[in-house]
């Protein structure tokens, strides 16, 4: 499941590519080191703009009655629609270029970069966090299903991955009609690969 994206294509072409104006986000420089945290360009039913990546759920609460603070970067789809945690969520697609995985035991993990030919469309839902003090955070989660024969090798779940025809489907579709969509990507259309190079402490 994506821990780290990336993303260096521009978004003119990004925009191009969806069949949307991402005049808002025009100036978002090259990325090949988005974690979870930080603001992500998403797309939604009223177009591009930037979301925290990382939802603070809804209504989740501890054995106490007290709010659960922790972040979710990803949710299940076998779950995501009916957990109270994520009730009246919207949905939203974050258009990147690939994401990483790790293998390995702690200190020696291998690091994955994981790419399409094309930019790569992930579902995921969204909503407004008000934060303590009553600020307004969008913010983002992408979702996961079983992985394909390409991530199996190095990870037990993927990212749901949209073809550009049915970016539409996914914003504004009802449920029944997205369940179809929440599945693994086709074999083969992904190349998995070392990632060598990368600083990761950089954004």
């Amino acid at each position: 499941m994506p821990g780290r994206l990336f993303l260096t294509t521009p978004m003119p072409d990004i925009a191009t590519f969806a069949g949307y104006d991402a005049d808002c986000v025009a100036g978002e420089p090259p990325r090949h080191n988005i974690q979870p945290g930080q603001e992500i360009v998403c797309l939604t039913s009223k177009g591009f703009g930037r979301m925290r990546w990382g939802i603070v759920p809804v209504g989740r609460v501890n054995a106490r009655g007290r709010p659960v603070m922790e972040t979710i970067i990803n949710a299940r789809s076998e779950t995501v629609f009916d957990k109270s945690a994520f009730d009246g969520v919207g949905r939203a697609v974050v258009i990147v270029d690939g994401w990483y995985e790790w293998t390995g035991e702690k200190r020696r993990k291998t690091p994955w970069r994981i790419f399409g030919p094309k930019p790569l469309i992930f579902a995921a839902i969204t909503d407004t966090w008000t934060a303590p003090g009553g600020l307004k955070v969008p913010q983002v989660a992408t979702i996961t299903c079983e992985p394909n024969a390409d991530i199996k090798p190095i990870h037990h779940r993927m990212g749901v991955l949209l073809a550009p025809e049915n970016i539409t489907l996914w914003l504004s579709g009802d449920e029944d009609a997205i369940t179809r969509l929440m599945t693994p990507w086709p074999d083969g259309r992904l190349t998995v690969e070392e990632a060598k190079g990368v600083d990761w402490s950089a954004p």
